[in-house]
């Protein structure tokens, strides 16, 4: 499918399908036209109100009638009664950003298409930023997500569900910033300033695996925690203190929450 021939359309108008929007019409090819269905009515106003190709259907059913690339953006506890109430084409290609619906759920509820992809975009993809998980391989999704970031696409389910756990982590990090945080502002530093610094400092740490060899990232951590000094000091008191052990085990707990809500 070539990208000028896509009709794009949107079931469930939450902050996802907002991210994914906006990074898409931020875009220097931005001319897929949009259909968004009527759901979460301010999202979607705003949206049509903002890009000159993108329209609010009258309804879910609408959105299947006119598209061909079907994005499904409903929160999952009220997929199986919206997406069961809807008749799919076998043409349709489906694209779930579901996290938690196995495409094998999926299938059974778009019945007859067969085309289905799963997709798992990040908000920060508004900016065109961050990378969003593919299964299986798609051409076509590898192409529309490349354009919003960079694009990991797997062919084992179970290599996407793994992945997908990373994605719980982001609420952690930034509560580690804001311990840093906090702890400054005990100490007097002033709030711009104090976070200022953290968020210099962190973006440019970002950017260290770029150039690293090794693909994974202890060697990074052994780079800057020198023998005696400070990083070596905190790295080894939080290792003492089982702090690493229990975020691998929080994320084994995500993991197996993942693969129960998708038996």
């Amino acid at each position: 499918m070539g990208r000028a021939f896509m009709k794009l359309g949107f079931i469930g108008t939450g902050a996802l399908t907002s991210a994914v929007v906006c990074g898409l019409k931020s875009h220097a090819d931005n001319s897929v036209p949009v259909l968004l269905s009527p759901r979460s009515q301010q999202i979607a106003a705003d949206l049509a109100s903002r890009y000159r190709d993108v329209r609010v259907a009258t309804d879910n059913q609408a959105v299947l009638d006119e598209c061909d690339t079907i994005m499904l953006a409903v929160r999952p506890q009220v997929a199986r009664e919206i997406l069961s109430a809807l008749r799919f084409r076998h043409g349709h290609h489906v694209v779930s950003l579901i996290a938690t619906l196995s495409r094998e759920d999926i299938t059974g509820l778009v019945s007859p298409a067969t085309r289905i992809t799963k997709a798992l975009p990040m908000p920060m993809i508004a900016q065109r930023q961050g990378a969003t998980l593919i299964y299986p391989s798609d051409p076509d999704m590898a192409d529309f997500f490349g354009r919003l970031g960079k694009v990991i696409a797997t062919d084992d389910t179970d290599e996407f569900n793994a992945l997908s756990v990373v994605t719980a982590t982001f609420a952690t990090y930034f509560k580690y910033l804001d311990t840093v945080y906090g702890w400054l502002k005990d100490r007097g530093v002033a709030d711009a300033k104090a976070s200022d610094y953290i968020a210099t400092i962190y973006k440019a740490l970002a950017h260290a695996p770029d150039t690293a060899s090794d693909p994974g990232f202890m060697h990074l951590a052994e780079e800057y925690a020198t023998l005696g000094g400070i990083n070596e000091q905190i790295l080894r008191e939080l290792m003492a203190r089982g702090m690493f052990d229990a975020l691998a085990e929080s994320l084994s707990g995500v993991h197996r929450r993942i693969l129960a809500s998708q038996s």
